[in-house]
């Protein structure tokens, strides 16, 4: 969704920012939230921030989201705080209030709005081009997860409950094509005999979980590539962003999507499937700058399972485009027709790269653990 720029003005001005808004412009490819860059100009200077109306049908409690990021980014940049060095200010985001010193802004058309200091003299990526940047991709992640590994609290708000449940997304494809209100099972036939062939990797990761032989804890749940900001200068991941799915569960979801979107080099909805492999030199990056953060917290069972985790969250995502497509493309933001099976069928064709590799990768994690 696009919005008109008077009325996206008068959202800018309830927030608690000084000086006159001289740009707003559409930014970043994500599926969910409409973002924009804003400039202010104060004083000869100006300061760009992050701009965003939360997808309230996606995210049905935007205040209980906003309190999960208020907690994760407080208690990080009080960890930061604390380590020599650290840059607190471009390490994790900063969250602007609205003018009455609330997190969020809900406006008298329905909308929730939020705003972030913008990391200036850095950039993400969709793609993963080089082992220099999955490795800091993983490295990100992973110091994320570690400074995390101790917030108080107790539990994080469920921002979309059981999101990594691939078992209760296993069983909405099944519901999807049952009804096949779209008609379009015919199309989708071979994707649709690919997840049923692979139905027992669905609960390889929860039933783990659910039997408590591995530990809960706090994980982004969306780690994709273009979720780190990267140094312009020295190409480091300094920050992760896009929160709104931090939430409880595996620390294993994350490293599982890392490998999924960073360990390939083409595009997530490429047409031509022969371009659609695993990159075993970029997964080798990932797992070492992945366990070189992580591996104090992680348990050997964790350790043994990131391969699997690989599996299970390219198949999940890959079930997610799928259902997507047949329930008519209602989660999803798409670009043409067809566009949300042409995603599925990526990540399968990407599973089945994993099943491939699996020895090499296992043995990679072996060596980069010890």
């Amino acid at each position: 969704m696009s919005h008109d720029q008077k009325y996206l003005h008068s959202v800018i001005q309830m927030f608690a920012v000084q000086g006159t808004c001289q740009s707003v412009a559409p930014y970043g490819t994500g599926h969910i939230n409409d973002t924009y860059l804003i400039n202010i100009a104060e004083g000869g200077a100006v300061t760009p921030y992050i701009l965003q109306r939360i997808n309230h049908n996606i995210f049905k409690n935007p205040p209980l989201l906003m309190e999960n990021i208020l907690r994760v980014t407080s208690h990080v940049r009080q960890k930061l705080s604390a380590i020599s060095g650290a840059n607190p200010d471009r390490e994790s985001l900063t969250v602007i209030p609205t003018k009455d010193g609330s997190p969020l802004l809900h406006d008298d058309q329905g909308n929730y709005w939020r705003m972030y200091v913008f990391i200036s003299n850095a950039c993400t990526y969709d793609i993963c081009a080089t082992a220099r940047q999955a490795y800091e991709t993983a490295s990100a992640f992973g110091r994320f997860q570690s400074l995390l590994s101790d917030l108080p609290g107790g539990r994080l708000h469920d921002t979309i409950p059981w999101f990594h449940h691939t078992p209760r997304r296993f069983k909405t494809l099944e519901e999807a094509v049952a009804k096949d209100r779209h008609n379009r099972c015919r199309e989708a036939q071979r994707e649709i005999d690919f997840c049923l062939e692979h139905k027992e990797l669905a609960s390889a990761l929860t039933d783990l979980l659910e039997s408590g032989k591995m530990p809960e804890r706090i994980s982004h749940n969306d780690s994709k590539i273009n979720n780190v900001m990267m140094d312009c200068d020295g190409g480091r991941g300094i920050c992760v962003i896009d929160l709104d799915t931090v939430m409880s569960g595996s620390c294993l979801y994350d490293f599982g999507d890392m490998v999924r979107t960073a360990a390939r080099t083409m595009d997530e909805d490429e047409r031509d499937l022969d371009k659609v492999t695993l990159n075993i030199q970029l997964f080798a990056a990932l797992a070492r700058g992945y366990l070189e953060n992580a591996r104090a917290f992680l348990t050997p069972l964790e350790v043994e399972n990131m391969v699997t985790a690989g599996k299970v969250i390219t198949f999940t995502i890959g079930i997610r485009f799928l259902t997507d497509y047949l329930m008519g493309d209602v989660y999803f933001k798409i670009h043409r027709p067809g566009h949300n099976l042409d995603r599925a069928r990526v990540q399968f064709k990407l599973l089945a790269s994993i099943e491939e590799q699996e020895d090499k990768m296992r043995e990679i994690v072996g060596k980069c653990a010890e």
